[in-house]
């Protein structure tokens, strides 16, 4: 009996948490306009989507951003967990603590603290703040894919290719990097989507004049919601699905082959 209510409330959950996405992609195919009426399947409000110059614009700036923002994530990340790996229990301790504030506060928090300070430093805010804002967040999330990757490696190895004659480029490259590559992969991945779904942060550290999907969504929820944006989340939805997938295959994928 027990299995059947936890069984029962699992379904009760996720039907609380998908049934309005799937209303939503359902919507998309709606030939209509009117949501509370089915007019019959077509594509429209897809074609439509990509002929929207401010959709191209926004759809550019946010694949532009997220590519960017997990690359130089992906490579500060690598360099402080290799840097962090190398502390002392005591030193690493404490700058994990640090790393670990900016994943533990509201992003809210995060967007306003980011604003201010460009406010203060006089800096623009547009496509390079929102750039540097998605690669702060992104940062400790490949961190902390990495990290994991080095502790189960030996310390020694690194030693031993530097005593057998390495520089230590050569044994970042050939030795310490091979063996993280799985951690630096799902990091990769992991901030390459969270920066494509991202609104709080974008919303304060961007202007008006340039913004992501997810900015332009709200700002056009305000005037009402159109059929293209039911369109527009569908793929957003469709696509982080797909990367989440990506993600947890592969870790699933690593911890089968220890």
């Amino acid at each position: 009996m027990t299995k059947v209510f936890k069984r029962f409330y699992l379904m009760l959950i996720l039907l609380f948490l998908y049934l309005p996405i799937a209303v939503l992609i359902f919507q998309s195919f709606n030939a209509g306009v009117s949501r509370a009426k089915w007019e019959g399947f077509s594509l429209r409000w897809y074609v439509e989507l990509f002929r929207d110059p401010a959709i191209k614009k926004a759809l550019w700036v946010t694949v532009s951003i997220a590519a960017l923002a997990s690359f130089f994530a992906t490579i500060l990340g690598t360099l402080a967990a290799i840097g962090i790996n190398a502390m002392k229990k005591g030193s690493q301790g404490t700058m994990m603590t640090i790393t670990s504030i900016p994943m533990t506060m509201p992003d809210i928090v995060t967007g306003i603290s980011l604003m201010l300070l460009f406010i203060f430093t006089k800096v623009d805010r547009g496509y390079f703040t929102m750039l540097l804002a998605h690669i702060t967040f992104n940062t400790p999330y490949v961190l902390l894919s990495v990290l994991p990757k080095l502790r189960e490696m030996s310390r020694y190895t690194y030693e031993a290719a530097l005593d057998l004659g390495a520089t230590p480029g050569y044994a970042l490259r050939h030795v310490l990097i091979p063996a993280v590559r799985p951690g630096i992969i799902t990091g990769a991945l992991l901030s390459f989507t969270l920066s494509l779904d991202d609104f709080t942060v974008s919303y304060f550290t961007t202007s008006p004049l340039v913004q992501n999907l997810s900015t332009l969504i709200y700002s056009e929820a305000r005037k009402g919601i159109k059929p293209t944006m039911n369109a527009l989340s569908a793929l957003m939805f469709v696509t982080l699905l797909v990367l989440l997938l990506a993600i947890n295959y592969r870790s699933i994928k690593t911890n089968s082959n220890k």
